[in-house]
């Protein structure tokens, strides 16, 4: 058993042995116990008690929560040759829940006269830091209303300038001083979304429960949408097939 002496818990003997507060009181915390030491008095025990059963409930009923967003969308993607999957990105259209966007800046790289990542799926409200890596002079500004049709204007190696994308959709970003520089950032509503694996394959994980519209963008080809329902706990397997 344990005696909390001087705010320490000190353990010895009746190992496994669940004592109630009373009996613990009486056997290891009466005046014959404590003799020269200072007294811990019932009123605090019970406290120290409440507030351990507090945490221990407030453990397991994360846990709950947790568990229940633990079904998962899996599948494949098929083309009909396997350059087309690449930067093919599934995701699920809506799901009725606010969602707040990461704190940390992602970055879009411009290196060796190319935007990298090529393709970027990211939660509504994302900033985007775009660098430049390159010897030469780059710009970046998109055509499209979903990234306010903006202009970022042209800087140096080294430099970085930030754009935060408030708006759902996909916004093509380009270079004016390079024409055939392109890349595509995907807003998305929530962060249930994948990018597919060399071999087509993907997985979103921590779904909840719902009935969802799931989609695949890819930058050549389409696929036709795919409405599940999701289950707690379950594996949700599909297939898209670009055209």
């Amino acid at each position: 058993m344990f005696k909390l002496i001087y705010g320490q818990l000190n353990f010895n003997g009746n190992h496994g042995q669940i004592l109630s507060p009373r009996v613990f009181y009486r056997d290891h915390l009466s005046d014959s116990n404590l003799t020269g030491k200072k007294r811990v008095s019932m009123k605090t025990l019970i406290t120290l008690c409440s507030v351990t059963f507090l945490v221990i409930s407030s453990c397991i009923f994360h846990a709950f929560a947790e568990e229940k967003d633990s079904a998962v969308i899996k599948g494949t993607v098929k083309a009909k040759k396997v350059k087309y999957l690449k930067d093919s990105i599934v995701y699920i259209e809506n799901v009725p829940k606010a969602f707040e966007p990461q704190k940390e800046h992602v970055v879009i790289d411009q290196k060796n006269m190319a935007f990298i990542p090529h393709v970027l799926p990211l939660l509504r409200g994302t900033t985007v830091d775009f660098l430049n890596s390159d010897m030469v002079q780059h710009n970046v500004y998109s055509p499209d209303a979903v990234a306010d049709n903006m202009n970022l204007g042209t800087w140096l190696k080294g430099e970085t300038r930030p754009f935060t994308f408030n708006k759902l959709g996909i916004a093509s970003i380009r270079c004016n001083v390079h024409a055939d520089m392109l890349a595509y950032v995907l807003v998305l509503q929530n962060p249930y979304f994948a990018r597919v694996d060399n071999e087509g394959k993907f997985s979103i994980t921590n779904v909840p429960e719902g009935k969802y519209v799931i989609k695949v963008w890819n930058e050549r080809f389409k696929a036709e949408d795919k409405q599940v329902e999701i289950k707690a706990d379950a594996t949700t397997t599909i297939e898209f097939d670009l055209k």
